[in-house]
């Protein structure tokens, strides 16, 4: 149970509305620093953007052409940090660009944009690049499209293959130095008096509950709400009356789509990083889970931003442009095994073209408009999280004219973070070898990293939590049970398309429900009653946001998205 009656008893040095990774990462960083730290989100932790997102950590090359040297370095920097940090969430991985003669770049133009970013990234880990002939790219990539092939850039970047548990490490740390830390909880009111934010007015949608979150004398409100920082602005008040903070408008975002396809004839082993030739906009094509994550649009949006779905011309788009660059690939909508879209939270630029608006972070300080006490943050990537965190918090120290204490984020290690040889894993090898697949073990690691012990701990509880939840998967029901338990998850949508991959991979996540409900109603005190709820909801979720619309009246779908008899 959440205790409100203290929280409206404490006041907190910073109040942070919007929890995903810079939201995350800010709390993280004010908490270690010694702030009374609170985060509200009014859904779950990294369920906006963060969860959307390509899912690469990236210095971001083409961020060269707009001449935006700065970012580059910057997110070449985060990216060593992170590798570091989270060597279990954060991997290498090798791009080649194909480089064409009807390409909007020529092969010199990447070659220097490659030599550019090396010195850039001067003090990384990972090798420099490497430039191939056509002749040398034929060999190594013999499905790649040969026509007009003059050669490739290889070079490597990171991923993270799960954006949503990074942020949630992120979440673990600040509540390890002490923040308090609310999913499902709506900002309903921004009171304020004179130049001042007092309070927020806040609602539980798990109880229904109201409650007010006040701050000290010199507390400063972060506003990290992503796409929705607009509409966070528009709930002030002053007194009884309606008083939106500022006149502008500060987010313009793009609509960014994603399909999911299981490997396909021609299939690179490494990501390509190619250029659509239908609008000259670089997207990428990476391995992921074993499977192929190819994405991403750019379009401007100004629809809902609680029901973002890739649209049946996006996926075309995005099948004939890997087809073109895959001749044999063969891909139409019936491999599309899973979609996903969100809004990028840039910065308002009317009549710019999508994929020139800077992706640069920009704190905003309201002072100017007339609230002393508040900060917006507007852009920002995955990649930069750990950077906005620090950025922010010396900003309010400096706002308060008081000595910044040393960040301590830059250094220091999350949660999980361990090697791929760390003994920890042999010993769970050992120990749990006779009751869970040892695949399923080696899995935990890959995604709780340092903290898979706590994970498998369940199975001695009760043995059949080490079972998988589907047979051609290596996730088991101890994963539902410790997300609700450990995790502050409290849906399924946040168990199988956050805390773990489920959604993506398990047929929309339709064929692990019936394991993981029956896990939750056993181990958790989940009722029938909520079961069949959460079952309905989940099934809404996965119809609006994920299951392409031309699949929606599909014969195999249909009796999926019925709810629970």
């Amino acid at each position: 149970m959440r205790d409100f009656q203290t929280i409206q008893n404490t006041a907190f040095d910073l109040i942070i509305i919007g929890g995903g990774i810079n939201g995350a990462a800010v709390a993280r960083d004010a908490a270690w620093r010694g702030l009374k730290t609170i985060v509200v989100d009014k859904e779950d932790f990294g369920g906006g953007t963060t969860s959307w997102s390509t899912r690469l950590v990236h210095g971001g090359l083409r961020y060269l052409e707009y001449f935006e040297f700065h970012l580059v370095r910057e997110s070449l920097k985060e990216r060593e940090v992170l590798l570091n940090a989270a060597p279990h969430l954060v991997k290498p991985i090798q791009m080649t660009i194909p480089i064409y003669g009807s390409g909007s770049r020529s092969y010199w133009e990447i070659w220097a944009g490659m030599m550019l970013y090396d010195v850039l990234s001067f003090d990384k880990t990972l090798l420099n690049h490497r430039m191939l002939p056509a002749k040398k790219v034929r060999q190594l990539f013999r499905s790649v499209n040969p026509e007009d092939l003059k050669g490739a850039a290889q070079y490597y970047d990171a991923q993270a293959e799960y954006a949503e548990r990074l942020c949630l490490e992120n979440i673990l740390s600040a509540e390890e130095a002490g923040a308090t830390l609310l999913n499902y909880v709506t900002v309903v009111e921004i009171q304020r008096q004179d130049e001042r934010i007092t309070s927020l007015v806040c609602e539980d949608q798990l109880s229904g509950d109201r409650f007010t979150i006040k701050g000290t004398d010199q507390a400063v409100v972060i506003n990290t709400s992503g796409p929705w920082v607009d509409q966070v602005l528009g709930l002030g008040r002053r007194g009884d009356r309606q008083a939106p903070i500022g006149q502008d408008k500060k987010m313009g975002g793009t609509k960014g789509s994603h399909i999911i396809v299981d490997p396909f004839p021609g299939a690179p082993d490494t990501a390509l990083y190619v250029e659509a030739a239908s609008d000259g906009r670089p997207y990428f094509i990476v391995p992921w889970l074993n499977m192929y994550l190819i994405g991403t649009t750019d379009l401007r949006y100004t629809g809902d931003l609680d029901r973002v779905k890739a649209n049946d011309d996006e996926i075309d788009y995005l099948i004939s442009e890997t087809n073109r660059v895959v001749p044999t690939a063969h891909l139409t909508r019936k491999e599309i095994k899973f979609t996903y879209s969100g809004v990028r939270p840039l910065p308002n630029a009317e009549g710019k073209k999508p994929g020139s608006i800077t992706r640069k972070h920009i704190l905003f300080d309201h002072s100017k408009e007339g609230v002393s006490n508040l900060i917006s943050l507007i852009g920002g990537k995955l990649t930069t999280h750990r950077q906005v965190g620090e950025e922010m918090v010396d900003l309010v120290y400096r706002k308060w004219k008081q000595p910044v204490p040393e960040c301590v984020t830059d250094k220091q290690r999350l949660p999980g973070a361990i090697m791929p040889d760390a003994p920890e894993i042999d010993a769970a090898l050992e120990t749990y070898g006779d009751r869970v697949a040892a695949e399923s073990i080696h899995h935990l690691f890959l995604i709780y990293g340092a903290r898979a012990p706590q994970v498998l701990a369940l199975v001695d509880e009760a043995a059949d939590l080490g079972e998988k939840v589907v047979d051609y998967l290596p996730d088991i029901k101890a994963q539902a049970v410790y997300a609700v338990r450990a995790e502050m998850a409290h849906t399924l949508a946040d168990i199988c398309r956050r805390r773990t991959t489920l959604s993506m991979q398990a047929n929309y996540g339709f064929d692990a429900l019936p394991a993981v409900l029956s896990a939750l109603q056993q181990h958790c005190g989940w009722s029938e009653a909520k079961c069949d709820r959460q079952s309905e909801a989940y099934r809404q979720f996965m119809a609006e946001n994920c299951i392409p619309d031309y699949l929606l009246a599909s014969p195999e779908l249909t009796r999926e998205l019925q709810p629970t008899a």
